[in-house]
């Protein structure tokens, strides 16, 4: 019966985890404009 509550209590907890975050939502902020450029290395 304890592993039951236990797991009762940590569903409860990640999911006001979950809510939370969603709640709160993505950070604002802007992306750059410019793309990451990638070079490969040269081969002697």
């Amino acid at each position: 019966m304890r592993a039951l509550a236990a797991a009762a209590i940590g569903l409860a907890a990640a999911l006001a985890i979950v809510f939370t975050m969603t709640a709160i939502g993505a950070p604002s902020g802007e992306t750059s404009p410019e793309p990451l450029l990638t070079t490969v290395p040269k081969h002697p």
